[in-house]
């Protein structure tokens, strides 16, 4: 890994690494091994939202390693820990183009950072030499679509719109149809922001995801769900909606740069199985990364 993007990652994290897993570092840095280190263990994980699950997982699999290895000094109890963590967290691998045009839907809850998001997706897809259409079918607020167009002059790349107030299925055939007769590479879908516990809407996204079959058979070929890393524990409750709604494929965790809370990237892997595909690591378009679980552990345990 380059300096440069080892560098991204420890400044992304530094809220997450200061607030809460450095106080696990700093404990561990000072305390000498006995029956309240687990204790204590538990305590700082629990509190740095890794969720009660995990955390009771990874403390018994670190202590018993600790015994069975006869460990003693804290230097090797910290590098089994990170490399426990590690284990914990699926390595995100870049989708492959199986069509031309490749279709990705973003969905999520309201104010998740699915719009950034969308545009920081096209950003890289066009600095990685691809032609890229952004397609605006949140069709409930004229806001959204105006959100959307900025972001897309700023990527340098085009954007097709849903009329305000229309049908966001309408929106996303026409998006791809518009793709296939343009012959671009990639079409990213923005959808509206909704509540996971609205019925309705939820349905809607079901549509979304037929329309897209309907406009290209075999698309959508990536469904990617925005989480709020600022949400912490709370935005597994909304996965857990979307994921039996539409099947999602993976995680894009927005805002991870704003939150000491990043240590839900751990139950994401543990609660729902989904990889997480790219982060947040701050507001500029090109601070989208690929997920990298060593680089992530090391950017909250330094």
């Amino acid at each position: 890994m380059s300096e440069t993007i080892f560098n991204k990652w420890r400044k992304g994290l530094e809220k997450t690494r200061k607030v809460t897993f450095g106080r696990i570092a700093n404990y561990l840095g000072t305390s000498e091994l006995d029956e309240g280190t687990w204790e204590e263990l538990e305590a700082l994980m629990i509190q740095a939202d890794m969720g009660v699950e995990t955390t009771v997982d990874v403390v018994e699999h670190l202590r018993k390693t600790v015994f069975e290895r006869g460990l003693t000094k804290v230097d090797d109890v910290i590098g089994i820990l990170k490399e426990e963590l590690q284990a914990r967290l699926i390595a995100s691998e870049n989708p492959i183009m199986t069509a031309t045009p490749f279709i990705i839907v973003l969905v999520g809850v309201n104010g998740s950072g699915k719009t950034t998001s969308a545009a920081k997706l096209a950003h890289r897809y066009k600095t990685a030499g691809k032609s890229v259409l952004l397609v605006a079918a949140d069709t409930y607020r004229a806001a959204a679509i105006d959100q959307l167009r900025i972001w897309a002059d700023q990527a340098g790349v085009p954007m097709v719109s849903g009329q305000a107030g229309g049908d966001p299925g309408a929106a996303a055939y026409d998006g791809i149809n518009a793709a296939v007769a343009r012959k671009m590479d990639v079409v990213i879908i923005d959808t509206a922001g909704r509540l996971h516990t609205r019925y309705n809407l939820m349905e809607e996204i079901k549509k979304v995801r037929r329309v897209c079959g309907k406009a290209l058979p075999g698309s959508p070929h990536a469904i990617y769900l925005v989480l709020d890393a600022t949400t912490g524990q709370n935005a597994l409750a909304q996965a857990k909606s979307f994921q039996q709604a539409v099947e999602v494929d993976g995680v894009i965790l927005a805002k991870l740069d704003s939150t000491a809370k990043g240590g839900m990237a751990f139950a994401i892997k543990s609660q729902l199985g989904l990889p997480i595909v790219y982060t947040g690591l701050g507001e500029a378009l090109e601070e989208l990364e690929p997920f990298d679980p060593e680089a992530f552990v090391e950017g909250i345990i330094a």
